[in-house]
């Protein structure tokens, strides 16, 4: 007898937005024409693409800074154009990269407790891209690797820690890159492109290894995004300009696993993946709702769960990373919806009787460390994400400050010398110095000898105060 229901645990899984004191107020939120989604979260920030005059800045609060943020409250505003895409880095919560229509991309270090002054000074800034950058991925098993893609149709893999361009993928991609994904362990990437083409690609042998041309028949903008198993999501529209979400296998590109029809809107839908539960959030820019499909190995293979809808359209959207949620709520997603003026948290829980820990529901999940350092993985090698168990919840550790070492750094600037002159300078001065500091030592050690002495007098005195206190009392 067929089953009517299918069963799943995430049949019942409902959203609800946040209580409006636990909303980030008075945010202006970039009007700029482009499709990403404008908002990157963390355990421990929310940063959003906010407007700016004269230049591109984006706002990083820290997530219990909710309420009116002040008009004065400072941004991250060292680019001379406006940011298109942000994104913080997985193993390190206080590295942020954007890009922006400059032409660079730019990594910041944001301080351990969220900013007090504005900051105009990147950690280092990645110049290669001759368009503006709109796209900006970090790699997700491996340290300091970031992805860029501009309008010049390029994608540039580039290692933060050297401040080095490694991969430069340029004669790939005839027209304008929509989306770039990483797969799970960070050996291929995807890509899908305004000549309705999905690639997937090998980065470091620079090779295509599978594409589907007219992946979606409609000419707006699509979506690709690598699942965990290896398969390829897609979002597009069909030639009727109904929305379409597909699924697809990139060792047979020929036809789709399966192919739904939506709706008739017109918002580009952006797909946010959970690995640890297989569910896929679509969020379409313009829209209102946000509809959620479960992805399993049986027919029909991708399974509509629900729809969270509110009365306002998004601007924009923020995904939490797993280990940033509260799992003895049971919930399973979190979101940043951006509006006009603010950016409301909503909340996905799978409503369930019990406290305990739901280990079905919490998988362990990619946790903060880095598999492999940069030079490994350009060398060739991979690695899955180190997983960690969220049994007793995540706490953030200490991240340690991202340093950039240059190299060459002589070849490239020949005023480079004069600073080192100048290091030098000091370091002679000191050594020339030395007499004058051996008898300043002496006098500070003989200064502590008689503190020291000094101290022990007023021991033995208040100890022959007790005793005849002792005395008295007696």
């Amino acid at each position: 007898m067929r089953r009517v229901v299918r069963q799943s645990k995430f049949r019942h899984v409902f959203g609800q937005a946040v209580k409006n004191e636990q909303c980030y107020d008075d945010i202006r939120v970039s009007r700029v024409t482009w499709d990403s989604s404008f908002c990157a979260v963390n355990p421990r920030f929310v940063a959003i693409i906010v407007d700016a005059s004269g230049g591109g800045a984006f706002l990083v609060l820290p997530l219990h800074k909710t309420g009116r943020i002040d008009k004065s409250y400072p941004t991250v505003c060292g680019h001379t154009g406006p940011v298109l895409d942000i994104d913080w880095c997985p193993h390190n919560d206080q590295v942020i990269a954007s890009g922006s229509e400059d032409c660079t991309v730019m990594v910041w270090q944001i301080p351990e407790n969220g900013l007090t002054l504005s900051l105009t000074e990147p950690v280092v800034v990645l110049e290669g891209h001759s368009k503006r950058v709109g796209i900006v991925a970090w790699h997700p098993t491996a340290r300091n690797v970031l992805l860029s893609a501009g309008c010049d149709n390029a994608i540039i893999i580039w290692n933060v820690g050297t401040g080095e361009a490694l991969i430069n993928l340029d004669d790939m991609h005839v027209d304008m890159i929509y989306n770039v994904s990483w797969n799970r362990n960070g050996s291929l990437i995807c890509t899908a492109s305004k000549d309705k083409k999905v690639r997937v690609i090998d980065p470091r042998k620079q090779e295509i290894v599978a594409e589907k041309e007219k992946t979606h028949e409609g000419a707006r903008p699509m979506r690709a995004i690598f699942l965990a198993d290896g398969n390829i999501f897609t979002t597009g529209f069909s030639r009727m300009s109904e929305r379409q979400l597909a699924l697809w296998n990139p060792k047979n590109m020929e036809e789709p696993i399966a192919l739904h029809e939506m709706d008739t809107s017109n918002g580009v839908l952006l797909p946010f993946y959970d690995p640890d539960t297989n569910i896929i959030y679509l969020c379409g820019k313009g829209d209102s709702s946000i509809r959620y499909f479960e992805i399993t190995d049986e027919s029909p293979y991708v399974h509509y769960l629900n729809t969270f809808s509110s009365k306002e359209p998004q601007r924009g959207m923020g995904f939490m990373p797993k280990r940033g949620l509260d799992v003895n709520k049971c919930e399973i997603a979190r979101f940043f919806k951006l509006h006009e003026r603010k950016c409301e948290p909503i909340i996905m829980t799978v409503p369930r009787k019990s406290d305990l820990f739901q280990d079905d529901l919490y998988p362990d999940t990619a946790g903060p460390e880095a598999a492999l350092e940069a030079e490994e993985w350009f060398e060739g090698k991979n690695a899955d994400p180190l997983l960690i168990s969220l049994k007793h919840g995540y706490i953030p550790g200490k991240n340690r400050d991202l340093k950039v070492v240059k190299k060459n750094i002589l070849d490239n600037k020949p005023a480079g010398n004069k600073k080192s002159d100048l290091i030098s300078a000091p370091k002679k001065a000191a050594d020339a110095s030395n007499p004058q500091n051996d008898a300043k030592l002496d006098e500070i050690l003989k200064e502590l000898k008689s503190i020291k002495d000094t101290i022990s007098n007023q021991d033995e005195r208040i100890s022959k105060l007790e005793q005849q206190m002792a005395k008295i009392a007696d």
